[in-house]
């Protein structure tokens, strides 16, 4: 019976001892390769604090030379691109409205003049009609490239010329009907009038254009 049982038992213990070796290479191999992790990691530790340090040291050479080197010039931005060529197309409106709105204040007053002092308007008279008509067509046509307070004064100013030639114009009208002779409280009415459209509301209008204009393009330029 023990002979027959003394096989099995040498091949139990075989397996055992099979196991046994194979845990040992296992367990060895675990060792050699844990042993490969850590000094794979330290090499990276010590790659990682030489590569810090050598940031440190160009960082300290920057700060230094920043001081001692004069400062960067600064490029245009396309922003700054922009904000200029805004700049210049409302300067080149005001540059196309400016002589139209003076010649239409010239041509109103040389004729309120004429009609103030009796004289013949002659050509005047249409002359100022035509300024207005150009000076709104003119104003239409830049309307879109002016600031909103040039806009404002411009179109005021324009509608105050137009309302003192028109009062002129009345008072030509009604003395042609009346036979020529005027009288005196109509030619002070009339005067009134026009003084304080073309003379007061409409030269204030102009300095408000002007002061205007000179900020938005002489101390932006």
């Amino acid at each position: 019976m023990i002979r027959e049982l003394l096989p099995d038992i040498l091949l139990s213990q075989s397996s055992l001892m099979i196991i046994a070796l194979a845990a040992l290479v296992i367990a060895v191999i675990a060792v050699f390769q844990a042993g490969r992790i850590r000094n794979a990691y330290q090499e990276r530790v010590e790659l990682l604090e030489e590569k810090t340090s050598t940031l440190w040291r160009e960082v300290d050479e920057m700060r230094v030379t920043g001081f001692d080197s004069e400062p960067p010039v600064l490029t245009e931005s396309p922003e700054g691109q922009n904000s200029d060529a805004r700049y210049r197309t409302e300067k080149a409106a005001y540059d196309r409205l400016w002589p139209q709105i003076w010649h239409l204040y010239d041509r109103v007053g040389a004729f309120l003049r004429a009609v103030e002092a009796g004289d013949p308007p002659g050509e005047l008279r249409l002359d100022a009609r035509n300024a207005a008509l150009d000076a709104r067509a003119r104003l239409n046509n830049n309307r879109p490239f002016c600031c909103d307070t040039a806009e404002h004064l411009i179109t005021q100013l324009i509608d105050v010329e137009i309302k003192a030639h028109l009062t002129a114009c009345q008072y030509l009208d009604d003395l042609k009907d009346a036979g020529g002779h005027p009288s005196d409280h109509d030619r002070r009415v009339m005067r009134d009038k026009c003084s304080a459209l073309h003379d007061h509301e409409a030269r204030e209008l102009m300095t408000q254009l002007v002061q205007v204009i000179r900020k938005r393009t002489l101390n932006n330029g």
